[in-house]
């Protein structure tokens, strides 16, 4: 079933569901990224392929991107993005109650990058297993670790976003080749006071727009065509006008369940997918660019790892203090989308 006037047009036909926390709260104690060494600017890719950096820049605000070399795991990231945020939130493996990984480029369909990981660290009996919401998997998975922490099935929780998108890229398509990169951002969730910590969210998905951004084939499914290497494909223009309007009505649901004004919150960081899409959603939500976190010029769309990545960088320089109020949005494909306000610790 293919989508196209749903998703040509605008998402406010789409019901939204949003929900204040309950229980017990959880927050952020620790952060924790890993970026690969190699830096691809855009004028690298104009040695290979049929684009230019004005181009690129114009269209998406990216002038580099982090690629690992090839033969490199996903795992590899994740495990330094998660040892950094281990010692970040003061904890030791051991301590960690479940490990929960978003990732859209895992390394083989199974077992769980999340379980190596388990390994990885030395953390035995830790609860383990990834979660596939394409861009917005790191909100998913951090309103998973939420949950148990709200019920007290859990005390601390690793959250890791990581992706090697460039081995998906297809350098004939200068539409999406240019855009993706490789990282990986990790967070520890631990118990919080009433009042701090993640106070909303607003989750939703809609699978009719499943052809809008895919990889692999997308009538029989890469598996089942035994495609030796999917490749991403995007609808650029469809998936623009629905992540702008999506970005907008999130912001609002969630500030509206946590009885916070748009104009209290002090920071918001996107999903980072493209520069046009993050200024023109900010400029009609109302929040001018100096309260929006935006590292895509550096990283390009780096998926699940996008909002970890400008959430450390944005408090190592220090645009994130105690009692900030902080909007965390994505959207991804799906179609899916997922914000959360929290009041940082």
């Amino acid at each position: 079933m293919a989508i196209t006037t749903a998703y040509r047009a605008r998402s406010d036909a789409l019901p939204l569901r949003s929900f204040k926390t309950k229980g017990r709260h959880s927050a952020i104690a620790g952060m924790g990224v890993y970026a690969p060494e190699k830096v691809v600017t855009n004028f690298d890719l104009e040695r290979v392929m049929e684009t230019s950096d004005k181009w690129i820049t114009e269209r998406t605000g990216i002038r580099k991107r982090h690629f690992a070399e090839p033969g490199t795991t996903t795992l590899e990231l994740a495990t330094k993005a998660a040892s950094s945020a281990l010692d970040a939130a003061g904890i030791t493996a051991a301590d960690l109650d479940m490990i929960l990984v978003g990732t859209s480029s895992p390394d083989g369909p199974f077992p769980s990058i999340a379980c190596r990981i388990q390994d990885e660290l030395n953390a035995p009996g830790a609860v383990a297993w990834d979660m596939l919401a394409a861009c917005t998997s790191f909100i998913y998975a951090l309103s998973t670790a939420d949950s148990y922490i709200a019920t007290e099935r859990a005390d601390n929780v690793l959250v890791i976003g990581a992706e090697v998108l460039s081995r998906m890229l297809d350098y004939s398509n200068r539409g999406t080749a240019v855009i993706f990169g490789d990282g990986a951002g990790a967070a520890v969730l631990k118990p919080a006071p009433d009042g701090a910590g993640f106070l909303s969210w607003c989750l939703g998905s809609d699978g009719r727009g499943y052809e809008q951004v895919t990889c692999g084939n997308k009538q029989v499914g890469a598996y089942a065509a035994k495609e030796p290497n999917p490749i991403i494909d995007m609808q650029g223009p469809d998936v623009f006008k629905f992540a702008v309007d999506i970005f907008i009505r999130q912001a609002h649901e969630v500030a509206d369940a946590a009885e916070i004004a748009m104009d209290e919150i002090d920071l918001w960081v996107p999903h980072q997918a493209n520069f046009r899409i993050i200024d023109a959603a900010a400029r009609r939500i109302g929040l001018p660019l100096d309260k929006v976190a935006v590292n895509i010029d550096e990283y390009g769309n780096t998926s699940s790892a996008s909002i970890p990545l400008a959430l450390e960088e944005a408090v190592r320089k220090g645009r994130v203090k105690k009692g900030d109020n902080v909007l965390l949005a994505g959207f991804g494909s799906g179609l899916t989308w997922g914000a959360t306000l929290l009041k940082w610790i």
